[in-house]
This record gives structure tokens, C-alpha cells and sequence, in this order.
């Protein structure tokens, strides 16, 4: 036992005596070299250690960055989708100003539910007394023009025979004041020409029918009592100070009339008071522009 503990006492002396010697031996810088390149090799260790603070923050910010890329991105496409199913409304030249504006699509519609639409929309406006609301009817997200709402209507008109009337038109209603002596739903349809010449006589070829095709937009039943309505001959009048055309039911009341505005515009209503509303407005229009 004695001897082994002699023998590594030995031995440490003679490692501390080859150490001295190397150092006296001018081997001293590589020995610090190595001691000083064993420092920073612990010193990296720690440095790309997961488990090391500062990596755990670089950790935990990159997670961070990587879900708010993706919360980003799902924003993005869900946006796009939303973005790309959404209806928007068609751009239009208005004639008038309207208080409401709506766009009702008819494609595929009978007559009777195309009448039914454009009621429901109407029947469910929100104008203040005095304000008008305008419809257009669309089919595959276009404005349809006269021409095609007369064929869907399946009127007595021939599309062929339009060329006096634009095909551009407004439905629209005046919500009046039935107190203050204004009668008739005040639905009407305001038509844009081409001259009051060529319209005339196209209107006038249309007054046997007009009721007719028109009568479910002016909420007129058919029945035993309204019957002679439908050949009952139409009057010259004077509405709003235009000239006009009536017909009148057997007690003098205007239940249908058509109004040529100026040299540009007709108008179909029931109601004077929408026909007054409509002109003052068109002649607003014109004076803006």
C-alpha cells in the first residue's frame, strides 16, 4: 500500500516536472492555445444549447412567427373567398335620384312571380312619405333592359317595334301621402326615348293592351267589376302640367295614365302624385348636369 502511494506520488511529480519543463521549454502558448480553444469549445456548447436562455427566446419567437404567418394566411384566403362570393351592385347611370335603390334577379321567372318579386320589394321598402324607390331587374348579374323585362312579362308589345323607346327604364314607387289626396299605389315606370314623335304613336297602338300587361304591377285584379276597365277607351289629359294620356274608371278616377315628361322621358303611373315627384326630379337632374 505504501509502495502504490509512493508510486503516484511519482507519478504526479514527474507530470508537474514534464509540465514545468514544457512551459521553461517554450511549449507554454501551445498548451494555452489548447486550454484557450477547450474554453470557447464550451462556451459554443452553451451557446447552441436548447437549453440556454437566450435560445429558448430565439425558440420561442420563431414558433411565434411561424402560427402568426399562418393566422395571416388563413385570413387572407378566407377574405379571398369571402371577397369573391360577394354580390355587388351593378354600376348604373341613374335617371332620377332615388331615396332606395334595389336589384331583384328574375332569371327563370314566370310572369307572376316577376310581379310577386318586384311587390315584395317594394311592399317591404323603408322610404320616408315623399321618397321613391327604384328597382332594377337583373338576369346573370346584368341589368336587364326594356325590351327584355317586356318579353319576361310576356306583354302584348312587339320587341321588334321598340327602336322609339331605349331599352334603358326604371320601376320604381312613390311613397305618398294618402291623406293629402294622392291616390293610386304611385308605382310607375319611367321609360327614356328617342322623340315624343316616335313615341306617341307607339304608346298610343299600346293603350288596348297596356292594362293588360301591366295591371299585376299596379295591383289591378281582373274581375266582373274591373272588367270594362280593359276596353274602356283612353282620354287626353293634362298631369303635372305635361301632357298626358288616362284612363279613367267610371267615376272619373284615374286608374292608369302615361305622361310624356318632355322630348325624352315617359312616364306609366296610377298615381299624379308620383308623376309630379318623378318629373320634379328628372328636371333636378337636369340641372345638376
Amino acid at each position: 500500500m505504501e509502495n502504490e502511494n509512493k508510486l503516484k506520488s511519482r507519478n504526479i511529480e514527474t507530470y508537474t516536472d514534464d509540465m514545468v519543463k514544457a512551459i521553461e521549454g517554450g511549449s507554454g502558448g501551445t498548451i494555452k492555445k489548447m486550454i484557450h480553444e477547450e474554453e470557447e469549445y464550451e462556451e459554443e456548447k452553451k451557446n447552441i444549447s436548447p437549453k440556454s436562455r437566450k435560445n429558448r427566446l430565439f425558440m420561442i419567437l420563431g414558433i411565434f412567427l411561424i402560427l402568426l404567418s399562418f393566422a395571416v394566411l388563413v385570413f387572407f384566403v378566407f377574405l379571398k373567398k369571402k371577397t369573391s362570393t360577394t354580390t355587388l351592385a351593378p354600376q348604373i347611370s341613374q335617371m332620377i335620384f332615388t331615396d332606395q335603390t334595389d336589384f331583384k334577379d328574375i332569371d327563370g321567372l314566370s310572369p307572376d312571380q316577376i310581379v310577386n318579386t318586384v311587390l315584395n320589394q317594394i311592399n317591404e321598402s323603408k322610404v320616408k312619405t315623399g321618397g321613391i324607390e327604384g328597382v332594377y331587374l337583373m338576369k346573370n348579374k346584368t341589368i336587364i333592359g326594356f325590351k327584355n323585362f317586356i318579353s319576361s312579362l310576356k306583354s302584348s308589345l312587339d320587341g321588334a317595334n321598340l327602336s322609339p323607346i331605349k331599352d334603358s327604364f326604371l320601376l320604381g314607387a312613390y311613397n305618398s301621402d294618402l291623406q293629402s289626396g294622392n291616390p293610386g299605389t304611385g308605382f310607375f315606370v319611367l321609360l327614356p326615348i328617342n322623340s315624343f314623335s316616335d313615341t306617341f304613336s307607339l304608346m298610343k297602338n299600346w293603350e288596348g293592351k297596356m292594362l293588360s300587361d301591366l295591371h299585376g304591377l299596379f295591383k289591378i285584379d281582373i274581375s266582373p267589376s274591373t272588367n270594362y276597365l280593359f276596353t274602356k277607351e283612353w282620354e287626353d289629359g293634362i298631369v303635372a302640367n305635361k301632357n298626358a294620356r288616362v284612363l279613367n274608371d267610371n267615376n272619373g278616377h284615374p286608374v292608369l295614365m302615361y305622361i310624356f315628361v318632355d322630348n325624352s322621358y315617359v312616364v306609366i303611373t296610377d298615381s299624379e302624385g308620383a308623376a309630379r315627384e318623378v318629373i320634379l326630379r328628372l328636371n333636378s337632374s337636369k340641372i345638376r348636369k
